[in-house]
């Protein structure tokens, strides 16, 4: 008898904001192959007899192929096992989640699909700002900058407006090249930029720029989220406070 597998959204790190299901699953599962990115908490959540297994890629670290990763989930669910493939944040958002139903469709095996928060909302929640907003940004774009050959990605840059809202995932520590796309896309120099790594976890870092300054940004962590336009602007700090961290940001 087959099993089934559960492509499953862990959200940002904080267990409270997983969605019910999520969480019902987590704890009813044989088998959690999860990725780095799951915070701990999440985990805790597992079974104790429960094959709890590491199947992350950060940062240019693979210590397991998609292929293999595929073959587990299949495996597994083969043997009549239930699995939870756990996904940091949205699986369906820069999760490779379209290779692996592609491959549990070929192998013939029952799968389900379960969103999660996704980073971006995660981010903007804690910094207290709309990624939306009627007066400012009535459009939103998620792209990653994640480089591949050591070029930034073509597709997606050149049709972006500077009156909605982008948000990069991965968007990695040397912004020089994510501005430049930026000013060719329209956006000016002084268009804020919020920065937050590690949403909703207790190690949480934010800081608010402008795209002028981005380059010099302080802030380096990983995992993070890049948002730009002026949503970004409008936390509870002001347009002076604004002002003067983009100065000391440059000396």
């Amino acid at each position: 008898m087959k099993g089934k597998v559960y492509l499953v959204g862990a959200g940002p790190g904080d267990p409270d904001l997983l969605t019910r299901k999520a969480w019902r699953l987590i704890q009813a599962a044989d088998v959690v192959l999860h990725d780095d990115l799951v915070s701990p908490d999440v985990l805790a959540l597992a079974l104790p007899y429960a094959q709890v297994l590491s199947v992350g890629k950060r940062c240019g670290r693979r210590t397991i192929s998609q292929e293999e990763i595929n073959w587990l989930m299949a495996s597994y669910a083969q043997s009549g096992l239930m699995v939870v493939r756990l996904k940091g944040g949205d699986p369906e958002i820069f999760g490779r989640m379209g290779e692996e139903v592609e491959a549990l469709q070929e192998a013939e095996i029952d799968f389900e699909i379960v969103p999660g928060v996704t980073a971006a909302c995660a981010a903007a929640a804690s910094a207290g700002i709309a990624l939306t907003d009627r007066r400012l940004a009535s459009e939103l774009v998620f792209l990653t900058g994640h480089r591949a050959s050591g070029e930034w990605p073509d597709r997606g840059w050149c049709g972006l407006s500077a009156r909605g809202t982008v948000v990069v995932y991965m968007p990695g520590t040397h912004y020089e090249g994510l501005v430049k796309r930026l000013y060719e896309a329209g956006f000016s120099p002084q268009t804020p930029c919020l920065i937050v790594a590690s949403a909703s976890r207790p190690d949480e870092q934010k800081q608010l720029t402008t795209l002028e300054h981005l380059p010099q940004a302080w802030l380096k962590a990983s995992p993070a989220v890049l948002i730009v336009g002026a949503v970004a602007g409008l936390g509870p700090r002001s347009a002076e406070e604004l002002e003067e961290e983009a100065c000391a940001t440059v000396g």
